[in-house]
């Protein structure tokens, strides 16, 4: 592995100076959760704002390609990167206001979701319990518009911070400026690969209401016998679930779930059903449902299928996995034969939840 100092000047003083490592040519392996075996040109790990400013004002970089990068467990990579990656490792989780009813809370970009979420259960705020064990950092989820088990990030979130990658100018966004949709937000399309976010805020409750919807935690609080559950019950559940269904991904290389669930008119969706009845699904509105991908997949014979060190997980056939050596156009290849049957079988189009470098 190879290193080049940089000079950058901090905003402190003229004189003085800090001296950042950039890492050189260096591999992505353990910093992305497929465990694709692929190289960055340079690799600059960031914890404050200023870091990351002073590195984009850097003109050593200034006509290089960049991509954000946080817990690698929503990316599959291809090929090696030709540019800058920016690892975002903003720490720190504060209460910055409170009342009676509810509690906002800051969380730099580079923390763990599912620290965030755990500090969160255990101080009773709720919000985001069921969002548990989702992999990946803080930065992350709004941009995806993070959801499992009937909560999205959307539902608690109050604004984030950032800055964009040319102007380097900061800015905040709030809920209704993010465009928040089903795994979507403007950080995805008009704003895709040109803001880094470097901090958010979630607006949580003292006194939640528990939601607990879902066929598999209502399962699983009769079983316990809860039926009157906490937000750390609730946690406790989701946690055992998504244990029980998802892969680990120091075990088998993978990214979670590789598509999201199709949300389709009501009127397909009626069609669809009278000819597969039992087609799992969700409402959405009046007018469009949501149904399950794994269900789509696993009727088209590919639960637990594998092609040589890529294949589908045998709990859950939305998940793919690296069994070894995988390269990310082997995962790639293996995940497009799987979107073509789906669409040969029930003319649905399934859509990658993973970003593909």
């Amino acid at each position: 592995m190879k290193y080049i100092l940089l000079n950058l000047k901090i905003e402190k003083s003229f004189e003085e100076k800090i001296y950042m490592s950039i890492k050189k040519n260096h591999s992505l392996k353990e910093l992305n959760t497929f465990g694709i075996d692929v190289k960055a040109n340079y690799l600059a790990e960031i914890f404050s704002v200023n870091e990351l400013k002073d590195v984009l004002k850097d003109s050593e970089f200034n006509n290089l390609p960049k991509l954000i990068l946080g817990g690698g467990s929503n990316i599959l990579f291809t090929k090696d990167f030709e540019g800058l990656i920016l690892k975002i490792s903003i720490p720190g989780i504060n209460i910055l206001d409170e009342n009676k009813e509810n509690v906002i809370v800051e969380s730099g970009a580079g923390v763990v979701w599912n620290d965030l979420v755990n500090y969160c259960v255990e101080k009773k705020f709720g919000g985001i319990e069921n969002l548990v064990l989702i992999p990946g950092t803080v930065g992350a989820a709004p941009i995806q518009n993070i959801g499992a088990y009937g909560q999205e990030l959307k539902d608690t979130f109050l604004e984030l911070s950032g800055v964009f990658l040319d102007s380097v100018d900061e800015k905040s966004f709030t809920n209704s400026e993010c465009k928040f949709s089903y795994r979507n937000s403007i950080f995805k399309n008009e704003l895709k690969d040109k803001f880094i976010v470097t901090s958010i805020k979630l607006r949580l409750k003292k006194n939640p209401e528990i939601n607990s919807s879902y066929k598999d935690i209502l399962d699983e609080l009769r079983k316990s016998n809860i039926s009157n559950p906490s937000i750390k019950d609730i946690s406790n559940i989701v946690a055992s679930i998504r244990r029980r269904k998802l892969p680990d991904p120091v075990e088998f290389g993978n990214a979670g779930s590789f598509f999201k669930n199709p949300v389709i008119s009501l009127t397909q969706f009626e069609e669809l059903n009278k000819k597969y009845p039992g087609l799992k699904s969700f409402p959405v509105d009046d007018r469009y449902v949501k149904i399950s991908a794994a269900w789509l997949i696993e009727k088209c014979g590919w639960k637990g299928k594998q092609s040589g060190n890529v294949g589908t997980y045998h709990n859950q056939p939305l998940v793919l996995i690296n069994y070894g050596n995988a390269t990310g156009s082997e995962v790639f290849e293996f995940a497009m034969e799987i979107k073509e049957s789906v669409q040969t079988k029930f003319g649905v189009t399934l859509q990658n939840e993973v970003n593909i470098i």
